[in-house]
């Protein structure tokens, strides 16, 4: 990173200046090599990097070192779905770094709402965000989250929900579908569907213009929004303009690069991939579905253009990058990135982590493409 700073008074000679240099290029590399902090944010984490992950940003790091602090080490593939819930999340880390380092919170610049609407057998949760500055008619998102369909909340993933209404002038409605195990597949791919078909029918109440209406979501919200373009494809409902799918959950085989380079890493292991699937799936049988393994489908043609964004340090890279060139393959626009030296979970994380803030710029510059 190049590095400017305004003298507070003329430099006498060239071998001050040089020894000035010296000094300062010292101090920067024993601060990259010893200490491991950002010379972007100052935030320095408090350990060596993880064997996992030997490129993570300092800010991730100091994320995930705030995560294990919180959980005191626990993972949560050895915890019930219930306990599971209760365990302090990503997110939680995230606001643990803010408070630490006195990162103050953006100023909310949308309105939230709540409601439950139907679902088969039931009814779920969504929150609605509205732009503070809304006009009489706005694009919509469907947002899912993730949690690998067992645990996480509305809560959870409000930063990510919040930062894509504001960043691209959208209602955004954040479904909160029924978890496993008390819920097993397809159920909340059911809900997701449902939710896409409400919002659509609502409409004109939820001040959006049926016409722009665009899916998102991450992980196993991720893998949702993806299953909800292929859904309404087979039921002839109107597609949605866009598909943003971040770090999706795209196969259920594991035997992947990043699975076997990043079986161990945090907050996602390869264990808790295998605990997730364990608790929503009804057999193993069921892995092999497109809806779960997006990578399967031989029916892709003439689904909404996509952005696929994944996380250099997750188990999950792999697949995603697969699901992108096989949306390419079949004739969908796709654009993808992966952010480097960054985990899962990372994207609502702009306050802390400056990849996150990059994530959501592309995700809202390519939304806002597909609203035009």
């Amino acid at each position: 990173m190049k590095t400017t700073r305004t003298p507070l008074f003329r430099l006498p000679s060239r071998p001050i200046l040089h020894s000035l240099a010296l000094l300062l290029a010292l101090s920067f590399t024993a601060c990259d090599d010893d200490d491991n902090s950002s010379p972007t944010t100052g935030i320095r984490p408090k350990g060596p990097k993880p064997a996992w992950g030997p490129t993570i940003k300092p800010e991730m790091q100091t994320v995930i070192e705030a995560l294990d602090s919180l959980s005191k080490g626990v993972a949560l593939n050895t915890l019930t779905p219930q306990q599971a819930r209760l365990a302090p999340s990503a997110t939680d880390a995230a606001m643990a770094v803010m408070k630490n380092f006195r990162i103050p919170a953006p100023t909310p610049m949308v309105d939230t709402t709540g409601q439950r609407i139907p679902v088969a057998g039931g009814t779920i949760r969504v929150r609605i965000y509205t732009p503070k500055n809304a006009t009489a008619t706005m694009p919509g998102i469907v947002y899912y989250q993730g949690g690998g369909w067992v645990i996480a909340n509305l809560n959870t993933y409000d930063p990510s929900a919040r930062a894509l209404s504001e960043q691209t002038g959208a209602v955004v409605v954040s479904v909160q579908y029924r978890k496993a195990p008390e819920f097993k597949f397809p159920t909340a791919h059911n809900d997701a569907f449902a939710a896409y078909r409400w919002v659509r029918d609502n409409a004109t109440t939820l001040k959006i213009n049926a016409q722009r209406i665009a899916v998102a979501g991450e992980s196993a919200g991720g893998n949702l929004a993806a299953a909800v373009c292929m859904m309404a494809k087979t039921a002839s409902v109107p597609l949605p303009v866009h598909q943003l799918l971040v770090y999706p959950i795209a196969r259920y085989d594991m035997n992947t690069p990043s699975y076997t380079q990043y079986a161990a890493a945090k907050p996602l292991s390869k264990p808790l991939m295998e605990w997730f699937f364990d608790k929503y799936l009804m057999s193993p049988g069921d892995g092999t579905n497109p809806l779960i393994s997006l990578v399967n489908s031989t029916n892709l043609q003439g689904l909404p253009p996509a952005t696929v964004i994944n996380a250099e340090i997750d188990p999950l890279q792999s697949e995603g990058q697969e699901y992108a060139t096989k949306l390419r393959s079949a004739g969908v626009s796709v654009t993808t990135k992966v952010y480097e030296g960054v985990t899962h979970e990372f994207f609502g994380m702009a306050t802390v982590v400056p990849e996150a803030k990059d994530a959501q710029s592309l995700a809202a510059s390519e939304l806002k493409k597909s609203f035009q």
